[in-house]
């Protein structure tokens, strides 16, 4: 079974896809990126983004095991390590962080994870 999670944004409808995806036992969240005048604004916002789509399937962060980052100023990732550091906690998934441009020079930050779908009983 595959389960299709909305969160309305604007990407969705115009590129065809949705915020995340139930299937295979895992929670695919797709490439988050956040509002914010600065990087660490823009990386809270899209972490509540993505937590909101994991709550959403009785997720949470304490159950990803992949997250990817993408930034297109690789200086500019290391100001958000704390607040990634205190999103994960004593959960830290696997993580790589990409230098790249993204869909809008706006943003500075789109984060993507994988995590353990629940057992649905």
């Amino acid at each position: 079974m595959i389960r299709r999670i909305s969160s309305g944004g604007e990407f969705e409808a115009k590129v065809g896809y949705c915020r995340a995806v139930v299937a295979g036992g895992f929670v695919h969240v797709a490439g988050t990126v956040g509002q914010g005048d600065d990087v660490v604004a823009q990386c809270q916002s899209a972490l509540e983004t993505i937590g909101a789509a994991l709550e959403e399937v009785g997720a949470s962060f304490a159950d990803v095991v992949r997250v990817n980052y993408y930034l297109p100023d690789r200086a500019e990732f290391e100001p958000c390590w704390p607040l990634l550091a205190q999103t994960f906690g004593d959960n830290p998934p696997a993580a790589t962080m990409i230098e790249c441009n993204l869909i809008d020079p706006k943003f500075r930050i789109e984060i993507e994870v994988t995590a353990l779908a629940p057992v649905e009983g």
